[in-house]
């Protein structure tokens, strides 16, 4: 059986449809499938409207051959893949790892109800949020099956009216980057002296990075060699570059910007403690990255993190931009070095159910089972 996988994203671009797209064009021939990719990296050089149609073409001409089309988002590239798919009268699957509508109605025109009620609703938003929501929508009632990546992200698609019983919830691989150096070498190699905290994310309001950073002050009082790292890029970028400079410690608190891969992976192993203060995930990557790792973590209940984390067990639950409990849980596991290395031991030990064997092989029983 041929494939046509079209994703947004393709390396060597970054980020998680890139990676999912790359391990399955190596990995599902072992299955017996024969795999293509139709990427809309290769377009982006096009001026806006015209890579659109352009991309579309490509999917209808690659798509020819395919027994299945499977798009990895239901807008940018669901939508030209759904069409392409009924076009050719090819059967075509969804993967769903978001809300856009969503995440464009917060930055874009204020939307501030949370996901769980934002994904029931709808005359209330505006005109061009409601346009993504029906495009999502349209997209998802379009396909044969929909892989999600945890249990809440199958709720929230289910709440946008599409049957829980074509909708499967599928955990993303994760394989354990290699980095030789230790944390002792690399605290060194960075000018690590003190505690030092770190986070990761688009730099986007539901990150919560602002109440982070309001966090410090506070903290600094116990821990005076403390430092901050911020690390990654996106549109609240000068927000808080302006909310740093107006603190007295601006100096603790550093906004790196976009790092590649693997550096990110160094100042998460050399630090001391990963702090994700969010109020949304769908399946959150950047946790297992942090649980091999080995660096103890604190986050919120948000989305899928209940599926990655257990309390007091592999990590520490806080609640949303709540200073007090963000601060009382960094300082107990600054103070506590042996609970911290408890946590991360544990939280490395819990990577095992997040294998590649393990996706794939649910993911060629979704297949076989439409085929």
């Amino acid at each position: 059986m041929k494939i046509l996988i079209t994703t947004g994203l393709f390396p060597p671009q970054i980020g998680g449809p890139a990676t999912y797209s790359k391990l399955l064009l190596e990995k599902l021939p072992e299955y017996g499938y024969r795999v293509e990719i139709a990427s809309f990296g290769t377009v982006l050089c096009l001026p806006k409207i015209i890579r659109h149609i352009i991309y579309f073409f490509t999917i209808l001409f690659k798509g020819f051959s395919a027994d299945i089309i499977y798009a990895q988002d239901p807008v940018s590239v669901g939508l030209p893949s759904m069409l392409a798919a009924k076009i050719l009268r090819k059967k075509f699957f969804l993967k769903i790892v978001g809300d856009y509508a969503w995440e464009q109605g917060v930055q874009r025109s204020r939307v501030v109800d949370h996901l769980d009620k934002f994904s029931t609703e709808y005359r209330k938003y505006p005109f061009l949020i409601r346009f993504f929501k029906r495009i999502e929508y349209f997209t998802a009632r379009s396909a044969k099956k929909i892989i999600v990546p945890s249990n809440y992200l199958k709720k929230i698609v289910s709440n946008w009216g599409i049957p829980k019983d074509k909708i499967f919830v599928i955990y993303n691989a994760f394989e354990k980057p290699t980095l030789l150096e230790t944390k002792e070498e690399l605290r060194k190699k960075f000018g690590f002296r003190g505690p030092v905290v770190v986070s990761v994310g688009r730099l986007v309001p539901w990150k919560g990075f602002s109440v982070l950073i309001e966090t410090i002050p506070e903290l600094l009082k116990e821990f005076p060699e403390l430092k901050f790292y911020i690390i990654g890029d996106g549109p609240d970028k000068n927000c808080l570059k302006s909310q740093i400079s107006n603190l007295n410690p601006e100096d603790k608190i550093i906004l790196t910007g976009k790092l590649p891969q693997e550096k990110v992976f160094q100042y998460i192993k050399a630090s001391d403690v990963f702090v994700l203060n969010t109020s949304y995930e769908g399946f959150s990557h950047q946790l297992l990255e942090v649980l091999s790792m080995e660096t103890p973590i604190i986050t919120t209940k948000a989305g899928g993190n209940v599926e990655i984390i257990e309390d007091g067990k592999n990590g520490l639950f806080i609640p949303y931009n709540d200073k007090k409990a963000i601060q009382m849980a960094v300082s107990t596991i600054l103070k506590d070095k042996t609970y911290g290395e408890k946590l991360a031991e544990q939280g490395f030990k819990s990577l095992k159910m997040f294998t590649e064997e393990n996706m794939l092989n649910r993911l060629d029983g979704v297949l076989r089972n439409v085929l």
